[in-house]
């Protein structure tokens, strides 16, 4: 007799994602993820063949949940100066209201990527380097339409403000307070006014 899953995929996904984003690949154990998801270790390695591929898709599922959704945001506002404060402003909230200080799952993955399988590594590759063409594009836009300057060179400043942006992330994660974070977030705009 074949066997049937008798729980509900996105949601054991969704639990196991939270359980790899606050503690990383390294540190979680099956037993984590057997006591966040509520399912048995045979039904998690038939459902996903084991720890390795549950975070993988965990990693995909935090990319398009929260990557993905919040570039879209940004490039309806249809606006690169408001998008970037409020990209950075968001940062700084977000960071700033996580009492666990997880900070981002992607972000926290690439300080390991070398621990990593081709698959995760190939979802922070494609997501980081994607991160960083939102910020190209959105200097050149900003430029066509005379927001910003035509001194700021769009492919280093893009790089710049995506290396700001992981900063922030990874200073929320100790002991840094709003200030500090803010900080950040201003310098970044002051490189695109």
């Amino acid at each position: 007799m074949p066997w049937e899953k008798s729980f509900d995929e996105a949601e054991v996904l969704d639990k196991a994602m939270h359980v790899f984003w606050e503690k990383g690949y390294a540190s979680t154990s099956i037993t984590d993820l057997t006591t966040a998801t509520g399912i048995q270790r045979g039904s998690l390695y038939n459902a996903f063949s084991g720890k390795q591929e549950l975070f993988v898709r965990s990693l995909l599922k935090y990319d398009t949940e929260q990557r993905r959704t919040l570039i879209q945001k940004l490039e309806r506002m249809d606006d690169p100066l408001k998008a970037f404060k409020f990209l950075f402003d968001v940062i700084v909230k977000q960071s700033l209201s996580d009492p666990k200080k997880k900070g981002c799952f992607l972000i926290n993955t690439s300080l390991t990527l070398g621990d990593h399988d081709a698959a995760a590594q190939k979802i922070v590759g494609t997501s980081l380097r994607e991160f960083t063409e939102f910020f190209e594009q959105q200097i050149k836009l900003g430029q066509q339409r005379k927001q910003i300057p035509n001194s700021v060179d769009p492919e280093p400043t893009a790089r710049t403000l995506f290396a700001l942006l992981v900063g922030m992330r990874v200073m929320a994660r100790g002991s840094f307070d709003k200030p500090a974070l803010q900080q950040v977030a201003d310098q970044a705009m002051r490189l695109v006014a």
